[in-house]
C-alpha cells in the first residue's frame, strides 16, 4: 500500500477529525485513484463513493470508575491516606447539622402520630432538638427514657 500522507492531511481537514480518526479503504483497485487525489475535492469524492472514512470517537470505559465507586459505597477505599481537604470540606457543619436535624424532626413527627408523645412534650422536644440539645436520634430516645416522657401502652 502506497504512503497516503497528504490524503490522509486533507481527508482529516474535510472530515474535521484527527489524522489518527482517518479510515483509508486498503483496496488496491482504488489505491491509483487515491494516489491522483491531491485536492480537498478529489477528497470530497472519494469520501462520497466511501473510500475514505473518518472512524468514531473512542470513549473512556467507565467500568473502572463504577467498580470503584461501589466499593467506596460499602465504605472501602475512604481510609485517611485517601482524603484531601479538612474535615469540614468533605462533609460541611451545615449538612451534617441538617442530616441530623431531619432524623430527629422524623423521629418526633413519627412519635407524635402514634400517640407516644403528646403535643406539648412533642413541641418542647423540638424546640430543644433546633437548639442543638441532642447529638442524634439515639441520644434523643435515652434523653426521652431517663425522663419518661414516653408513653407505654
Amino acid at each position: 500500500m502506497p504512503n497516503f500522507t497528504t490524503q490522509r492531511r486533507l481527508a482529516a481537514s474535510v472530515l474535521n477529525v484527527g489524522q489518527n480518526r482517518v479510515w483509508i479503504k486498503p483496496d488496491p483497485d482504488v489505491a491509483d485513484e487515491m494516489m491522483d487525489a491531491i485536492t480537498k475535492e478529489d477528497i470530497r469524492n472519494m469520501i462520497a463513493a466511501e473510500n475514505i472514512k473518518a472512524r468514531p470517537k473512542k470513549g473512556n470505559s467507565r467500568a473502572r470508575y463504577r467498580a470503584r465507586a461501589a466499593k467506596r459505597a460499602y465504605g472501602h477505599k475512604k481510609g485517611h491516606g485517601r482524603r484531601k481537604g479538612a474535615k469540614g470540606a468533605r462533609m460541611p457543619k451545615k449538612e451534617r447539622w441538617m442530616t441530623k436535624i431531619r432524623a430527629l424532626r422524623r423521629t418526633l413527627r413519627e412519635l407524635k402520630d402514634e400517640g407516644k408523645i403528646d403535643r406539648h412534650t412533642y413541641r418542647m422536644l423540638y424546640r430543644k432538638a433546633k437548639g442543638g440539645e441532642y447529638r442524634s436520634t439515639a441520644h434523643l430516645n435515652a434523653y426521652m427514657k431517663s425522663k419518661d416522657l414516653m408513653r407505654s401502652e
